[in-house]
């Protein structure tokens, strides 16, 4: 690691100029964290030149495979490209092989660039559907890192895989990649891995691993939305993603991406509009699916140029159902109901469903159109624009409604009377919903039964709780089944079952 008292540019001048036999060969280098900060700004063909110069001056370097790793791990998550997903995966053993040969075992990297490979091909696997490999990947990861754990006690770096696989395990949804890990003896626990990134991401910016922060913090960011489901999700990113450089289009991704799952719209767009572009950038055609996203959440119609954008930037599989559901919404709200069975139609015969998004946005083509009211309602509430969504639902008639149509009334009513702090209200319009949707295969019933239970954790009711998870639980065959399920007993825990 280098000292942060000298100058980076000298430093890597001493270094080509005198390059020194007792160097190990895990030389994290001012070369090596130059390329590797390029690549957490998603500027990766500045990463990769960085990297050809490094191999070129010192070829048995072999931090040099794993920043080789980190560039195709972020190339893929960008480009979300099943075709170079096939490709490049192959590259995985040479990198593996090349650390494995290296005779440095005395450096806490050797252990650690080992499970780092093999976290990052585990959680891109998971992406296209590979759980069996993704799970021996994932053992081995936790394996090296538990073993360099207690070789270098004082090796922070650690912490940040150990933390993201114990958040990831406790809080795996059942399927196969959860049996497979059972079956291996792989355990997580959620608030055991919370616990690990916070403290790093408090503790890091005060060490040596300084340059490390943004990953650590990339990943917590993910632990907290899109596992843990945390209502500080929010909060935290925004005040660690705060110390990371406007540079960085990885930070404009992670702020807006966390602003639009909490109903920060206006601050989302304001983000997205003023992200750091250029031709140094990798192209990120999700972010165009984000502004659309955010757009049309405050009913903005020009939402459409950039759904359009994305589909016709995207070369990846992922977010196509997704799309084009969003551009169906949009033709629905403006009167033009060909136009909605026409992107209905693409919803079900374009993409894949690898992604859960893409997985509802099947189901929700194949169902009754909603009522232009209810999306509204829908829209605003998941914006954040919680008494314009309110005032569109007081409107409705929920008269000769149909039965799916008045769950989801109750259950959007019950959302935003919820999210208003009117928790009375919300809990009728809750139980309303169970009462008219608990025999259908939609999710409004099975999730309003998750939500009264957390309303009722809130109030110290554990009874009344118990009874709500109890009966999300019991729900069956409707959309979202296992994450409301796990939801669900993640609060029996609390509550003490």
């Amino acid at each position: 690691m280098y000292k942060k008292g000298l100058p980076v540019c000298l430093f890597l001048a001493f270094v080509l100029l005198f390059p020194l036999k007792g160097f190990s060969n895990f030389d994290f280098n001012a070369n090596c964290l130059k390329a590797y900060k390029n690549i957490f700004d998603l500027k990766l063909s500045v990463a990769r030149q960085l990297i050809a110069a490094e191999k070129a001056v010192h070829p048995d370097n072999s931090i040099v495979p794993l920043l080789e790793n980190y560039i195709d791990y972020f190339y893929l998550i960008t480009t979300e490209s099943k075709s170079e997903f096939d490709r490049l995966k192959d590259y995985k053993s040479d990198r593996l092989d090349k650390i494995e040969d290296d005779k440095d075992r005395n450096s806490p990297y050797y252990l650690y660039a080992q499970a780092e490979i093999n976290l990052q091909w585990a959680l891109l696997r998971g992406k296209f559907g590979e759980y069996f490999t993704a799970a021996r990947e994932i053992k081995r990861a936790n394996s090296f890192l538990a073993d360099n754990s207690k070789k270098f006690p004082a090796f922070q770096l650690n912490q940040k895989g150990l933390g993201l696989i114990n958040a990831f395990l406790g809080n795996l949804p059942d399927g196969m990649l959860k049996s497979t890990l059972s079956t291996f003896g792989v355990k997580g626990n959620l608030n055991t891995g919370i616990s690990m990134l916070d403290k790093l991401a408090e503790q890091l910016p005060k060490t040596t691993y300084e340059p490390f922060y943004e990953e650590v913090v990339f990943y917590y960011a993910y632990v907290l939305s899109d596992i843990a489901h945390s209502p500080e999700a929010y909060s935290r990113t925004m005040k660690y993603t705060e110390k990371i450089s406007d540079t960085s289009l990885l930070k404009s991704y992670l702020q807006a991406y966390v602003c639009i799952r909490n109903g920060h719209n206006d601050q989302a767009i304001e983000i997205l509009a003023g992200r750091p572009s250029g031709a140094v950038y990798s192209s990120f055609p999700y972010l165009e699916l984000l502004m659309g996203t955010a757009k049309l959440n405050g009913l903005d119609y020009s939402a459409g140029t950039y759904f359009n954008k994305f589909l016709q930037q995207n070369k990846g599989v992922n977010y196509i159902k997704d799309a084009n559901l969003h551009l169906a919404w949009l033709s629905l709200l403006k009167g033009d109901t060909g136009a909605y069975s026409g992107f209905t139609s693409k919803v079900k015969s374009s993409g894949y469903t690898y992604m859960e998004k893409d997985k509802q946005a099947l189901n929700e083509a194949a169902a009754p159109a909603p009522t232009p009211e209810l999306l509204k309602a829908r829209l605003l509430f998941d914006g954040g624009y919680l008494t314009k969504a309110l005032d569109v639902l007081l409107l409705v008639k929920t008269d000769n409604m149909t039965a799916k149509n008045k769950t989801e009334f109750y259950y959007r009513k019950g959302r935003v009377n919820d999210e208003l702090g009117k928790d009375d209200e919300a809990l009728t319009d809750y139980q309303n919903a169970i009462n008219s949707g608990k025999g259908l295969k939609y999710y409004f019933a099975a999730n309003s039964a998750l939500l009264m239970g957390k309303i009722y954790e809130k109030k110290h009711n554990s009874a009344k709780a118990k009874a709500c998870y109890n009966t999300a639980i019991s729900m069956k065959d409707h959309e979202y089944e296992s994450s409301i399920e796990l939801q669900a007993k993640q609060g029996l825990k609390r509550t003490g079952n």
